[in-house]
């Protein structure tokens, strides 16, 4: 018999492939990756912190615990908690909740930073036998939770423990229940759900309402009719008004992206006697049609703002208006300006709201300016709404110098904060919004949609949640769902980041990151005039009288005397004098001008793998000229910068996110990128490379 030919080699082994497939679906290596380019880009401005920490008084509780959320915004997923090392004594004020919330903030600052998560946190987790503060510890079960969110199965066994044996503490409770919420957030996993129903059933406010949500978070989107009755059935039941409200937006959750099969639900919740029932009714509306922009949606929601006799049930069904046009957000501007301008200051809360979450990262003028306009509103919680949903729509807006729109909202963002006199509301307002428009190291946006148009459930629940810090502060950090980070990372065959390059066709300025607070800046100090007291002056005159009359007129004529010749020559000279150095001066400012041109700035950019790339940006990327890696799908040729004489490089067709690269040169060692260090500082923005030693000679 002949021999059997030998088979041909397989491109690459099926379990190799199946790996990094494994990888890609279950969110490990995209969560590893925005970790990176978020450690790697890091600008969070410690001068901003300061100078905020500086402006507010130290026994005001509210504004510290929005300044430590501040911070948890601005370096989240950063890893970089140098602030709050740096500032333990101040930190250490937090008491009770506050102290819950600045544990809390930890999940934020390492979100997707699994593999430390456990150590990072050990000092705070509940440890049987030993009882620490049991804020401190419901803080880093929350913190655990918002670390894993969405991608939880490592930790779910851990924090089931750490629930059944909080015994009958609410707060560690409290922090547990949302863990597990989050955690195995739309996983449908009957286990879990039983365990938050046991909780719920015990009827303790705090921790009953961390319970309803994590029954929610576990069913997101399932439309499960089993737990809607059970969630409802137990809102008729209890006396807890945080109970039933988290139950009421719960169910919203449990019917998410659900359409017309949640119709019956909906109804039923919005003809309820009990008012926080309607409020969820609204909530359960925005939720089951977010991102659909239907007609009929809109209709109904519209309705119950201006007929509800509640103003939290109108305040709730405006601001579900924000999710429901949320993939139209150039139409929300235009269909709530009339409920801006309302009697009702609730009703232009949400109004305020609505603009943010559909808006959010658009930069659109229109909700812009509708916004700064409610930013000067006579209600001080209207403000406070109108500022955060203006950080919403200018996160990652472009340009941001000082004179751009993004700079003018700083300005008016640091005299709020800086204002003893504004309402501790707005501050609070400022302060978190200072920290939205940072987020992220100045790396992050909130993206309620994917790049295909469909709607992301971490991103719109966790922002519907955010919405109810109305009630509960301790709700912010679950904005950080929605963050997005603005990156195009560049992989090749092995999901390795090599170094590559390509071009931004657009001046550095127009993309380029907001300039750093400049900490030595200090307002000048105008110089107050000496008081004078009554009985000095009357001194001063009786001496004056005592000289007598004759001296008094000799004075008068020295004076008018000087005053007729010296004063008008005196006068005339000085003025010819001061006319020529002025003139002088002129001239002498034109020639150094025109000695010393400002260099002329550059036409195009070249960016480095992993890039910041706002969305605006995205129309003028092309690869660099003799690049070794191209994407392995490119898009139309362009000129690679306006006016420019190089030949035309194709366009990149997948302008943010993960593009995938093709090695030109597979014969040649090529270069990879080393992982980034976690938890260092801030990479200044204005950062230059060091300059070279002075030449020196070195004898023994």
């Amino acid at each position: 018999a002949a021999a059997a030919a030998p088979p041909s080699e397989p491109p690459a082994e099926p379990s190799s492939r199946k790996a990094k497939l494994g990888r890609i679906l279950s969110g490990a290596l995209p969560i590893s990756l925005h970790l990176e380019f978020l450690c790697r880009n890091n600008r969070t401005d410690m001068a901003l912190l300061q100078q905020m920490k500086a402006a507010v008084e130290p026994r005001n509780a509210l504004c510290h615990s929005a300044i430590v959320l501040a911070h948890a915004l601005m370096s989240a997923g950063t890893t970089s908690d140098t602030f709050l090392r740096d500032n333990l004594e101040w930190l250490s004020r937090a008491t009770n909740w506050s102290k819950f919330v600045a544990t809390a903030t930890l999940g934020v600052i390492h979100k997707g930073h699994v593999a430390e998560a456990s150590s990072i946190l050990q000092p705070y987790l509940p440890t049987q036998g030993l009882s620490a503060s049991p804020f401190s510890e419901g803080g880093a079960l929350y913190a655990l939770g918002l670390i894993h969110a969405n991608h939880g199965a490592s930790v779910r066994d851990f924090l089931l423990d750490a629930l059944r044996n909080a015994g009958s503490n609410d707060t560690v409770l409290h922090g547990a229940c949302l863990a597990l919420g989050l955690a195995c957030m739309a996983t449908e996993d009957a286990t879990i759900y039983e365990e938050l129903k046991g909780v719920l059933y015990n009827d303790s406010a705090i921790a009953g309402e961390a319970a309803a949500l994590g029954m929610g978070l576990v069913m997101a989107g399932s439309g499960s009719a089993r737990a809607a009755e059970e969630m409802a059935a137990y809102a008729h039941d209890t006396q807890h008004e945080k109970i039933i409200r988290a139950l009421a937006i719960g169910l919203g959750l449990v019917f998410y992206g659900r359409e017309e099969e949640a119709s019956a639900v909906i109804t039923q919740l919005l003809l309820d006697k009990d008012d926080i029932m309607r409020y969820g009714g609204a909530y359960t509306l925005a939720l089951a049609y977010a991102g659909t922009s239907n007609n009929s949606a809109i209709r109904r929601v519209l309705d119950v703002a201006v007929s509800d006799v509640s103003d939290n049930v109108r305040r709730a069904a405006v601001t579900a208006l924000g999710f429901i046009l949320c993939n139209n957000p150039a139409q929300c501007p235009r269909v709530v300006a009339l409920l801006a301008e309302s009697y009702n200051p609730h009703v232009r809360y949400g109004a305020t709201m609505a603009i943010g979450v559909a808006c959010a990262g658009t930069g659109l003028r229109e909700a812009h300016d509708m916004l700064a306009k409610m930013s000067t509103d006579s209600v001080e919680y209207v403000r406070q709404g109108a500022l955060i949903a203006q950080a919403l729509v200018l996160m990652q807006a472009s340009p941001q110098g000082a004179d751009s729109r993004v700079g003018q909202f700083r300005k008016q963002l640091e005299k709020a904060v800086s204002d003893k006199h504004e309402d501790a509301m707005t501050r609070f307002g400022a302060i978190i919004a200072t920290g939205l428009l940072e987020a992220g190291g100045r790396n992050v946006t909130v993206q309620l949609m994917s790049q295909r148009g469909h709607t992301k459930l971490p991103a719109i629940v966790g922002m519907a949640i955010f919405t109810n810090f109305w009630f509960w502060h301790p709700l912010i950090p679950f904005v950080s769902l929605a963050f997005s980070p603005t990156a195009l990372v560049g992989l090749n065959a092995d999901l390795r980041m090599p170094k590559w390059a390509f071009q931004s066709n657009a001046p550095p300025s127009a993309y380029a990151y907001p300039p750093p607070l400049k900490q030595d800046a200090k307002s000048k100090v105008d110089k107050v005039a000496t008081a004078v007291l009554s009985t000095t002056a009357k001194a001063k005159k009786a001496d004056k009288g005592k000289a007598g009359p004759s001296a008094a007129a000799e004075g008068k004529e020295a004076a008018k005397g000087e005053g007729k010749g010296e004063g008008k020559e005196a006068a005339k000279g000085e003025g010819k004098a001061e006319a020529m150095d002025v003139d002088a001066a002129k001239a002498g400012a034109a020639k150094k001008g025109s000695d010393e041109k400002a260099p002329r700035e550059a036409h195009f950019q070249v960016l480095h793998n992993p890039a910041r790339v706002l969305p605006q940006q995205e129309a003028v990327l092309t690869l660099a000229p003799d690049s070794r890696w191209e994407p392995v799908v490119k898009g139309p040729a362009m000129a690679t910068a306006p006016g420019s004489a190089a030949p035309r490089a194709p366009k990149l067709l997948r302008l943010s996110g993960f593009v995938m690269l093709d090695d030109t040169k597979p014969g040649e060692p090529a270069e990879f990128l080393e992982p980034a260090q976690t938890g260092g500082a801030a990479v200044p923005a204005d950062m230059e490379a060091p300059a070279p030693p002075a030449p020196f000679e070195f004898s023994a």
